[in-house]
């Protein structure tokens, strides 16, 4: 189950995507890339490096808390690597993983770094979900159009999350405690701080909301936010779903029927659904840039090569 996991996520998020594709062609597509110009660009990238510093804070917190040092440029360096090879990579979380073990390696406690972005993660999806939870409950007709879309992903979560839980039993039984009080510890640890963390999710989720709100702006969605941004906060909810791929697919899926539910039109969710999509990767592209200054500084130095200095300059090119 374990291994089948990751591509049963990607195949899902395909899915979901050929579909809609199908539903509505490429028109909402080639709209919503039409739509991104200039001043779009420059806003996403600062409304990225807005949430980006404030998840990096949330970061830096929790894994202060865990005993493990992280520098805050440190810390919004690596969060924009992992936000982009999350973004590019099929299985969504890859760029958190390598976070986690490149922050243990650092630190010398590889097990405590996971530990630690792993708990920032749940700490980061609480507020969200919460949030997203309410709305979705002051909203039945968009619920009841939605429900069935959500219940397949939800049933899917309730069976993975009893799965590890009954390997966390069987690992308890068998003599592996240890791990699991150290989790609870780390837990309680990081729930010590958690005025902070909710401040820093809150402003985060501002932030998200405001690009949504920008990219179905840019879209031709002209909806009073009253009605606009209880729908973006279900795409946000959706997002959390592990059935995705860079983020793509469930959320699309959401919005197009929320959209019409709400008497918004399908085919305009689906669109503003898109051009938040491209937005968000915009937003994360620093971190290709990061994730290439540190390949240029890793490549290590031939035997051939001058000693460090002015005179190595004349190796270069050969």
């Amino acid at each position: 189950m374990t291994k089948l996991w990751p591509w049963l996520r990607l195949l899902t998020g395909l899915g979901i995507l050929a579909a809609l594709l199908w539903w509505h062609s490429t028109d909402a597509f080639v709209d919503a890339l039409k739509a991104i110009d200039a001043g779009a660009i420059a806003i996403a990238l600062a409304i990225g490096l807005l949430t980006t510093v404030l998840s990096a804070a949330r970061w830096r917190l929790v894994a202060q808390r865990l005993g493990l040092p992280l520098t805050m440029a440190g810390a919004v360096r690596d969060y924009y690597k992992a936000q982009f090879l999350n973004a590019v990579l099929p299985a969504g979380v890859l760029g958190d993983v390598h976070r986690a073990v490149s922050h243990g390696h650092r630190s010398g406690d590889v097990g405590r770094g996971v530990r630690a972005v792993f708990l920032e993660r749940v700490a980061g999806q609480v507020v969200p979900v919460l949030v997203g939870l309410a709305v979705l409950f002051t909203q039945p007709a968009v619920l009841s159009a939605i429900a069935p879309a959500l219940t397949p992903s939800l049933v899917v979560i309730a069976v993975v999350l009893s799965l590890l839980l009954v390997v966390a039993r069987r690992r308890n039984r068998t003599g592996r405690r240890g791990a699991v009080a150290t989790m609870v510890a780390d837990t309680r640890a990081v729930l010590d701080i958690w005025p902070a963390i909710v401040i820093l999710s809150v402003t985060a989720l501002a932030g998200h909301l405001t690009l949504f709100v920008v990219a179905a702006r840019l879209t031709g969605s002209t909806a009073p936010l009253a009605t606009l941004v209880p729908l973006l906060l279900l795409a946000l909810l959706v997002m959390v779903l592990p059935v995705n791929v860079g983020g793509w697919g469930p959320r699309e899926a959401v919005l197009a029927v929320a959209f019409g539910a709400a008497g918004l039109g399908s085919a305009q969710g689906l669109t503003v659904s898109v051009g938040y999509g491209v937005l968000t990767f915009v937003a994360c592209l620093p971190g290709a840039a990061a994730l290439l200054l540190k390949r240029r500084e890793a490549v290590p130095e031939r035997r051939d090569q001058a000693p460090q200095g002015v005179p190595a300059l004349a190796g270069v090119g050969q």
